[in-house]
């Protein structure tokens, strides 16, 4: 089992670098093809794996980016492959545009959310507007999908974390106290745990 994140062009390669660096085993990287994807940085990214091959039962989590091309049908796949992945149990961590993609999908009609702001997500006519929370990240109550703001890689990879089991809970709040934070008494007790 693995963690994977979908790669596309244009995607904010900031927004899932916390997660993808604390994961144990990192992440596999899936594109629409085996093509080569570059970045929103201008980073040029390998898929390792083809979206068609990515079945819901081979992975832990999966992880979408924000990226340009959300407003488009360009990512209607990764959307449909959200959906499977939600039906069959596995849980979908979305940031920035990626939070348009399931809206637009419906697959925040029903669920606790955040984005940007409401009105991003109102412009994709989906019908959860009254489940959006304005919160830094969100976890929906059946663990099935979490969402973030553009400005929140910190607080979404904590809540990947969490959901993961990745830390106990005190080191996870040290973790994130000192990424979000720089607390420096933080640090001590992630270094424990790193050392330990």
């Amino acid at each position: 089992m693995s963690v994977h994140m979908a790669v596309y062009d244009t995607f904010a390669d900031w927004e899932c670098g916390h997660a993808a660096a604390h994961l144990p085993g990192g992440v596999t990287t899936v594109g629409r093809t085996l093509d080569p994807v570059t970045s929103k940085g201008g980073m040029r990214v390998q898929p390792e794996l083809a979206l068609a091959e990515l079945r819901p039962e081979d992975s832990e989590l999966l992880i979408l980016p924000g990226a340009d091309l959300w407003f488009g049908d360009e990512l209607a796949p990764f959307v449909r492959t959200a959906r499977e992945f939600v039906t069959a149990g596995v849980p979908v961590a979305a940031i920035c545009g990626a939070t348009f993609g399931l809206a637009a999908g419906d697959l925040l009609d029903d669920r606790d959310h955040t984005s940007a702001v409401p009105e991003y997500l109102a412009a994709s006519g989906y019908k959860g507007a009254d489940r959006y929370r304005d919160a830094d990240a969100v976890t929906d109550g059946d663990g099935l999908v979490i969402t973030a703001g553009p400005t929140e890689p910190v607080a979404f990879a904590r809540e990947i974390f969490a959901l993961l089991g990745t830390f106990t809970p005190e080191v996870l709040d040290a973790w994130f106290r000192v990424f979000r934070h720089s607390d420096t008494e933080a640090y001590a007790v992630l270094a424990a745990a790193q050392d330990g």
